[in-house]
């Protein structure tokens, strides 16, 4: 069996910063959770508890990760939360 090569030019250049195989939405381990959120251990599970975090996905029988972009949407709903109190709060002072 033979491949046919259809392209006419050069392969398109991934965006900055990622890269061809990287995956849609990578699955984050605990240590890479709490980097970007800058959440401990206890309280990430405290929180998931609570229902006011993203509940990690079961990878294998002792082994679980969280998914990027929950955490991502996580993330951007704590910026649109602090960002809409500052502006009331400063509002209420003016």
């Amino acid at each position: 069996m033979h491949l046919v090569h259809t392209s006419t030019g050069p392969a398109p250049a991934p965006s900055a910063g990622v890269t061809a195989a990287a995956p849609v939405d990578a699955l984050w381990r605990l240590p890479a959770t709490e980097a970007a959120t800058g959440l401990k251990k206890s309280t990430i599970y405290a929180m998931v508890k609570r229902g006011e975090f993203p509940a990690p996905v079961q990878v294998s029988a002792r082994c679980v990760a969280w998914r990027s972009s929950a955490v991502a949407a996580w993330l951007a709903s704590r910026q649109t939360k602090a960002v809409g109190t500052s502006s009331a709060s400063t509002q209420g002072a003016a």
